[in-house]
């Protein structure tokens, strides 16, 4: 009995809470691998950390420079008299900028409003008003306001222009090369709505007058005959073709294109109470009633009719 003792003891010997003295140094191996690893952990979240900071730090660096290069730029230019007064000069300038921009909110005029102030202003003095007499303009708006206010209750209504039809080769109501002849849409668009368009102002606008006016580009043309004065009246009077026309000269061209839309429109009934009267600009008027400085070339834009409508002026008449 007591051998098996001994021998049972004996077994139990080397054991570190049943561990054996190999798996115990394993065991701390691993838990001093643990402690390691999160040192290392920390360590390297402590470097990412100073990294960032450090850049940073350098950005407040590159910011203090700039601030010290801008300092001593300026304490350069107190330094040089001449240049201290330029400081000076842009110093008052601001605080009169600032002031101007207190009157302003205070009178309740926004920044953006100054370009139409401004156009307001060109508008009076070209009308000839005293912009530095307040009390004259207040009279003038007074006496315009009556004026408008007159009118109100008399029933009579400003007067009103008819509108301006332009037919532009970029719009596709256009001719050939240097021909007066109408595409077949284009004089499609003449028979329907250009017409309509035109006999809704006979009584809108009490007209009675159609100028049809021919513009060109200043593309040359390079013909050294024409037969424009022998053609152009049969051409009018609709005995020949206005393609039998050989124009000389862009004045010309323009001319007989005018003369073939106005034949078109002459032909329509609805049109039949109005004079319709052709006339050419030749290459010298720009759209928007502008006078040419000389733009040669293909210019889709400017290869147009125009149609304006008005009444017969009788002042002159027989």
């Amino acid at each position: 009995m007591s051998s098996a003792k001994l021998e049972h003891k004996g077994y139990n010997r080397g054991l570190i809470l049943g561990l054996t003295m190999a798996e115990s140094m394993i065991l701390l191996v691993f838990c001093l691998l643990l402690v390691a690893a999160a040192i290392i952990l920390a360590e390297r979240e402590k470097r990412q950390a100073a990294e960032v900071q450090v850049a940073e730090l350098r950005e407040q660096l590159a910011d203090v420079r700039r601030d010290r290069d801008d300092l001593g730029r300026r304490l350069a230019l107190v330094a040089n008299p001449s240049d201290r007064a330029a400081v000076e000069e842009e110093w008052r300038e601001l605080v009169s900028a600032r002031e101007a921009r207190l009157q302003m909110d205070k009178q309740g005029i926004a920044v953006e409003e100054l370009a139409d102030l401004a156009t307001a202003r060109e508008l009076l003095r070209a009308g000839g008003y005293d912009l530095q007499s307040v009390d004259k303009l207040m009279e003038r708006l007074a006496e315009l306001q009556q004026k408008l206010q007159e009118r109100a209750e008399s029933g009579e209504q400003p007067h009103q222009w008819p509108p301006i039809i332009s037919l532009s080769d970029a719009d596709d109501y256009s001719f050939e090369i240097g021909s007066a002849e109408l595409t077949p849409s284009f004089e499609q668009s003449l028979r329907g709505d250009i017409t309509r368009t035109i006999a809704e102002s006979l009584d809108e606008y009490n007209v009675d007058i159609v100028e049809v006016i021919g513009h060109t580009d200043e593309q040359r043309i390079a013909r050294k005959e024409s037969n424009f004065d022998q053609t152009v009246l049969d051409v009018l009077a609709r005995r020949k073709a206005v393609d039998t026309i050989v124009p000389g000269d862009n004045a010309g061209l323009g001319l007989a294109r005018a003369i073939a839309v106005a034949n078109v429109l002459r032909s329509e009934p609805a049109l039949s109470g109005m004079t319709v009267l052709p006339l050419s600009a030749g290459q010298l008027i720009m759209p928007g009633d502008r006078l040419t400085s000389g733009e040669a070339g293909d210019m889709r834009e400017r290869r147009r009719i125009e149609i304006r409508i008005r009444r017969r002026d009788t002042s002159d008449a027989p």
